[in-house]
């Protein structure tokens, strides 16, 4: 065949591709919005209707109808994956909701009753010569019994916990950091009457201590101990391997880069550890109530004689049961409260000062 038939021959070529469109037809941004708004109509007038008293069950029947919408509407406009991927994030969103509305309730009924009687006479004033009946008194003794408990309950745990914790991430090897790691482990989940009863058994029993704020202090140490230890461990094990082989490789000593440097990078993750270590034994009223007693009186003297502490002076005025310790019960749950945020906001604090300093800042 010639060149020239090739050349007069038509040329078959194929089609150009076709490409996917990628316009597809996507719900509004608003339809969560107005998903949720009418679910929670529909769950209103359903409990209404049923006559369901608990708006728990009115809150659940909308968030099941917020998923099975969302559902149906995503995949009759969009299609079945990206139903299935609003399903979830819907999910996400009612579980959120459900652990949120709890806590949320909880803070403002405590804020909005507590804020009845506390004022600055409340904080100033003790117990001391009040009658459970009479309105008044105050909480002054209750919340420096806890600062002073508290306070030596941190420094005895403090130091043993950070010790132990650069122990078993720098040091520690074999069968002993083993035993230790264990031994925190235990620990870690004592229920805080029975820290409460060891103290006793030892100390007062067994040494013949009376009640008093320091013995209160070791058995709110027992429990702080472990968490101190677990998230210290924690923060330590972050810092890159890099900068210890940095330090050790100019001739640094170990301990002394520990000290210059693993301890100084890590710090603001410790100082939260230790704050929400002291949050958790702030709160705590079954080991107080065995070792401290309670004493309506100021006594600041946490080494000698029976001591008042936040939580054992809100279950005592609670169990009461009259009107005005039932108020002075709400004032202390918010000054407790309060007490616990200040820490929190005094550890953002110091982790924040004592982080590093990134470069050119």
């Amino acid at each position: 065949m010639s060149d020239n038939a090739l050349m007069d021959k038509p040329q078959v070529t194929d089609p150009p591709p076709t490409t996917p469109s990628l316009a597809r037809r996507r719900l509004p941004r608003w339809t969560p919005a107005l998903v949720a708004l009418v679910s929670a109509g529909l769950g209103i007038g359903t409990g209404t209707l049923a006559g369901w008293e608990s708006r728990i069950q009115w809150g659940l029947v909308a968030a099941l109808l917020f998923v099975i919408v969302t559902y149906a509407l995503t995949s009759l406009v969009e299609d079945s994956r990206q139903a299935k991927d609003r399903v979830a994030t819907s999910v996400v969103w009612v579980c959120f909701i459900i652990a949120v509305v709890p806590l949320v309730s909880l803070a403002w009924t405590t804020v909005s009753r507590g804020a009845e009687l506390l004022d600055g006479y409340f904080l100033s004033h003790s117990m001391g010569g009040m009658t459970n009946l009479e309105e008044g008194g105050g909480v002054y003794h209750a919340l420096l019994g806890t600062l002073e408990q508290v306070g030596l309950a941190t420094l005895v745990a403090a130091p043993i916990g950070l010790l132990t914790a650069i122990y078993l991430v720098e040091y520690g090897r074999g069968r002993l950091a083993q035993a230790v790691t264990f031994f925190v482990d235990v620990m870690t989940g004592i229920p805080s009457i029975v820290a409460g009863l060891f103290v006793l058994a030892f100390w007062n029993l067994g040494l013949g201590f009376g009640p008093s704020g320091f013995a209160g202090s070791m058995a709110l140490a027992i429990l702080m101990m472990p968490v101190v230890v677990r998230s210290t461990e924690e923060m330590l094990k972050l810092v890159p391997n890099e900068l210890r082989e940095a330090s050790l490789a100019l001739g640094v000593p170990k301990w002394r880069t520990i000290l210059k440097v693993v301890l100084p990078t890590s710090m603001g993750g410790i100082a939260t550890g230790v704050m929400l270590a002291i949050a958790r034994i702030t709160g705590e009223t079954a080991p107080v109530m065995l070792l401290v007693f309670g004493n309506p009186l100021i006594n600041p003297n946490p080494f000698s004689g029976a001591q008042e502490s936040l939580p054992l002076y809100v279950w005592n005025q609670y169990k009461l049961g009259n009107a005005a310790s039932i108020d002075r019960a709400w004032a202390g749950a918010l000054t407790l409260i309060a007490f616990v945020m200040l820490l929190n906001l005094l550890a953002r604090g110091i982790a924040r000062w004592k982080a590093p300093k990134a470069a050119g800042r």
